[in-house]
């Protein structure tokens, strides 16, 4: 485990939501690290293919990554300062809302609007 491996790892446990690749940077900074954004991204990577980080990805929005194991959640999006948050829990099945004769089998749901602090 390297410094760097550890460092952003400990900025998405103190985050506690999905963090993009730039905000990982700003917050390892921020909490005295000297790392480059180009050391974020392929530290990203490897953490990615360690399994120890998943991307969280929507259409039209750039990936972002958290812890692994959290478990089934989703998320809600901030149209106005673009940060992602994760909601707990699920509200159940989206089977009735697949047309007849589909098998859901699996659902990503994304809440968008403004966040407390924008709101």
């Amino acid at each position: 485990m390297t410094h760097q491996r550890r460092a952003i790892l400990a900025v998405l446990e103190q985050a506690k939501r999905p963090l993009s690749p730039r905000e990982i940077h700003t917050e390892s900074v921020a909490d005295g690290g000297e790392i480059s954004l180009t050391t974020v991204y392929r530290t990203l990577k490897a953490v990615l293919e360690a399994g120890r980080i998943v991307a969280v990805e929507f259409v039209g929005q750039p990936p972002r990554y958290e812890l692994s194991g959290l478990g089934h959640h989703h998320h809600f999006l901030c149209e106005s300062c673009d940060r992602l948050y994760d909601i707990p829990g699920c509200p159940g099945s989206f089977e009735g809302l697949a047309p007849t004769g589909f098998a859901v089998k699996r659902h990503d749901l994304l809440l968008l609007g403004q966040c407390a602090s924008c709101a």
